[in-house]
């Protein structure tokens, strides 16, 4: 079936070959470009959306956000968002693909700096606590974009380390506001099971499925799972499972009977229940509001 929801690959028009952007919120909302930033669009990359002037909203994943002055937003590679235009608002859009990281660090901290974007470990909106915290911050952004437009043979390396610098402090922000998942145990263990759900929800909704995929019991599974996000494994199944049958809905031209299939019900009707017990609409009403 032919795709409606457009997919937004990484392309730096000035260098092709980077893996790093700065934009201008204010800018990109002012430009021509071959889509339309304020529908619902797929990127393929990751987004800091910085904010130090006016105030606005931003949709990812079907959730809308608002934001001012110090707000930071995050948008994860795979994520669905839209722009909604808003004529006072000025900030930056850090844009970078996860080979800007890798590139740069060793294994471990690479993983650690992009566990900051799993919207299941970590919120997608950030606040500073303090107008000192978010001064520095600022500075902090403008030298990278000094940086970035340096190009000299050092730029790329400095660029790179500013944008790490970046990150371990929203890390910081996010761990004194309690807002982190990323210190605590079972980690490791919970991003084995999550990764196993994104890629089998539709195989399974059941936890016994994955319990024997991880080799470990139905109540450790419910013990990593309640540490790391405060819910129970069957819970982050259906919000995954959900999830990815709304991306389904706007993002392909197949019918609800087909998406209900692709989804793993064998029955349309049992796949209309289960949908609109966790999102309190039918899927085609969510379909026609999106």
């Amino acid at each position: 079936m032919k795709k409606q929801l457009l997919e937004v690959q990484f392309h730096n028009q000035e260098d092709p070959k980077s893996y790093f952007d700065i934009v201008k919120i204010e800018e990109l909302l002012k430009r021509d470009l071959d889509h339309d930033i304020s529908r619902n669009h797929l990127v393929k990359f990751y987004i800091i959306f910085f904010v130090y002037e006016g105030q606005g909203y931003h949709t990812i994943d079907f959730t809308d956000y608002n934001y001012n002055k110090g707000t930071v937003l995050l948008v994860k590679k795979n994520q669905i968002h839209k722009f909604f235009r808003s004529p006072n608002v000025k900030g930056y859009l850090l844009v970078f693909t996860e080979e800007f990281i890798i590139g740069h660090l060793n294994r471990m901290e690479a993983l650690k700096s992009m566990q900051l974007f799993n919207d299941s470990l970590n919120f997608s909106k950030i606040e500073f606590n303090s107008a000192e915290e978010f001064s520095d911050f600022t500075i902090l952004i403008k030298h990278l974009e000094s940086e970035y437009k340096n190009k000299d043979d050092f730029s790329l390396g400095i660029t790179r380390s500013v944008l790490h610098i970046v990150i371990t402090k929203l890390f910081r922000i996010k761990s004194n506001s309690g807002q982190t998942a990323g210190e605590r145990k079972y980690v490791s263990q919970f991003l084995s099971f999550q990764k196993l759900v994104e890629e089998d929800c539709f195989k399974s909704r059941k936890v016994q499925y994955y319990v024997k995929k991880l080799g470990v019991s139905a109540k450790t599974l419910n013990n990593i799972v309640n540490e790391v996000v405060n819910n129970s494994a069957k819970a982050f199944i259906d919000e995954t499972t959900i999830l990815r049958i709304k991306r389904l809905l706007i993002s392909t031209e197949h019918s609800i009977k087909e998406i209900a299939y692709m989804s793993g019900f064998n029955d349309p009707a049992n796949f209309f229940k289960y949908f609109k017990k966790f999102t309190g609409s039918s899927p085609e009403v969510f379909r026609q509001a999106h």
